[in-house]
């Protein structure tokens, strides 16, 4: 290894669960010579459900932990849920640090609309948020926006990752409040709005009563960290970092597996 590769530090992406596999697979296209630390906080999962200022604390107290730890480049925030709450409380809380969040894909749903009609498929904790209805506040007022907070699909996601079957009835049950017609006019994006969400996009689309566009951020977060982690023209991928972190400490098997499947040794 040379010495610039030496020099690398990591980047860090963060989840609740395995939902931010979709990010990683997007920033390891874009940033090639970097190593990759995957935080899975299994033991907090699933987020959604959980009282706000416990949570805060939860996350906050992780991330002292991890950035001591690991002093990640830049750590990317690949959950809605978590960022949308606690983002600004981790850019104060640790001033030395890049963040990269996940938000809501509202505005480029906004941009991209023609019916107007746009739908926000996300967990309960992202629907409640305020940061979530001032993005429809500052660039949505023109669209029709529904917000569905599916309880389960986060749950259903992980499953269906892990290789186990999900019913079609039960997939419908979560996202059957997306498609809105009005005046004519049908729902022609849906916003996903959960990390985890992608991996069923396939699913999404046989099931939905009719085509929209699956609106999927992980590209532009990958985009976006690459836009502030230093390129470094020699540099060599290190071979000390690709690995994840299970704040539960005991992920099964079949995760450990699809862990691998991304590159990634457990820890």
């Amino acid at each position: 290894m040379t010495s610039a590769a030496n020099e690398l530090k990591p980047v860090l992406i963060f989840d609740s669960g395995i939902g931010g596999l979709t990010v990683l697979r997007e920033a390891r296209v874009l940033m090639p010579e970097r190593g990759f630390i995957y935080i899975a906080d299994d033991a907090g999962f699933p987020y959604g459900g959980w009282e706000e200022q416990a949570l805060k604390e939860r996350i906050i107290t992780l991330f002292g932990r991890l950035l001591g730890e690991y002093d990640p480049e830049v750590c990317v925030i690949a959950c809605n849920t978590a960022f949308t709450l606690v983002g600004a409380d981790l850019r104060a809380a640790f001033p030395q640090k890049t963040f990269v969040g996940t938000v809501p894909a509202i505005k480029p749903a906004a941009e991209r609309t023609r019916s107007g009609l746009v739908s926000v498929l996300a967990t309960p904790g992202t629907v409640r948020r305020a940061y979530t209805r001032d993005l429809i506040q500052s660039f949505a007022q023109q669209c029709h926006v529904r917000l569905v907070g599916s309880e389960n699909l986060a749950r259903m996601a992980e499953a269906y990752i892990r290789g186990d079957a999900v019913s079609d009835e039960a997939i419908m049950t979560e996202i059957d409040q997306c498609f809105v017609e009005k005046d004519g006019r049908k729902t022609d994006i849906v916003v996903l709005a959960c990390t985890h969400y992608p991996f069923m996009a396939n699913l999404f689309r046989r099931l939905a009563p009719w085509p929209v566009d699956w609106l999927d951020p992980a590209e532009a977060i990958a985009r976006r960290a690459r836009s502030l982690v230093p390129q470094v023209a020699d540099g060599v991928h290190p071979d000390n970092f690709d690995f994840a972190v299970f704040t539960s400490g005991n992920p099964d098997f079949a995760t450990t597996r699809l862990m691998q499947g991304f590159g990634l040794t457990v820890r």
